[in-house]
């Protein structure tokens, strides 16, 4: 295998990995350097011993990223806050609903909801519910028995399933509720934005004590839907708000001047009603978010 055969065999995995990596990391830059850190293994690697290099990548780019984890849980603990993944500005390149279980994959919720399950639970159920990948293979990757990964897996499918963090709303209803809330924006009432939450939604803040952030989880239609009219009514006078697609959901970002200053982006309930409500400020997750990430729904693939 000559050295430009390994490159292109790498460069044509290099998205699905990126995918991976992202999910398992909540962080684009992590992610990146999870999968650099894969190709320069992969330069190392004696090809005459490989049976699957779709499967060896894999591998190595997972257990980097398991590698990640323990750092990122050290920092965690000092984070300022609530944490919330980097924000990606997305394009599906197709209809989400022709494969809601992928789609569902990149949300904001989702990938917040993983951070409830252990390093090696998260592994297990995105290799096999979200990348397809055979118990065998999953199995060889984590270094455990199928046995063991079954049980990862059936884990961290009943908390995916007790949640609704999965839900993908229809286009309208994400329409209506961004409508209703640059409606309470301008205005200052809550009627219309209220009657589109859910009773359990929470609002959270991220700024990682870089921006001006709420340091607490609003609870509640009413806590919420005041927030949003009253304090970022006045808060986002000045800047202009654009709409755009986030992580695979419709979402807002406000700018000062150039600079996005806010990213907003929602989860929503089984019934179609916001429960959850995304405000990233931290600029360190905001500098990327103008480079649009391509989305396949089908392989999970991520590449600008």
């Amino acid at each position: 295998m000559t050295t430009a055969t390994e490159t292109e065999l790498f460069e044509k995995a290099r998205p699905r990995l990126l995918g991976l990596a992202y999910r398992m990391l909540g962080s684009m830059a992590d992610a990146e350097d999870a999968v650099q850190d894969t190709f320069v293994k992969w330069q190392g690697v004696e090809k005459s011993s490989v049976v699957s290099t779709d499967a060896l990548l894999t591998t190595i780019c997972t257990n980097r990223c398991l590698d990640y984890l323990k750092t990122a849980h050290r920092k965690r603990v000092d984070y300022v806050g609530p944490w919330i993944p980097e924000p990606l500005q997305t394009d599906a390149g197709s209809d989400p609903e022709s494969d809601l279980e992928r789609a569902q994959s990149l949300t904001t919720a989702f990938l917040l909801l993983l951070e409830r399950l252990t390093p090696k639970e998260r592994a297990a159920y995105l290799l096999r519910e979200v990348f397809g990948k055979p118990y065998a293979e999953v199995a060889e990757t984590l270094q455990m028995s199928e046995a063991a990964c079954r049980q990862l897996v059936s884990r961290a499918a009943r908390l995916v399933q007790s949640q609704a963090s999965r839900s993908v709303p229809t286009a309208e209803q994400q329409s209506s509720f961004l409508k209703a809330f640059m409606s309470a924006l301008e205005t200052g009432s809550t009627e219309q934005l209220a009657g589109l939450l859910a009773e359990s939604v929470q609002l959270r803040t991220d700024g990682g004590g870089k921006a001006t952030a709420i340091g607490r989880i609003l609870e509640g239609p009413e806590a919420v839907s005041k927030y949003i009219a009253k304090i970022l009514g006045r808060l986002w006078t000045d800047g202009q708000t654009v709409e755009i697609e986030i992580n695979g959901m419709r979402g807002l970002v406000e700018y000062e001047g150039s600079k996005i200053v806010t990213a907003m982006t929602l989860g929503f309930s089984e019934a179609g009603l916001v429960n959850q409500v995304f405000m990233i400020r931290n600029p360190e997750k905001l500098a990327r978010l103008e480079v649009l990430m391509h989305h396949d729904v089908q392989s999970g693939a991520l590449w600008q």
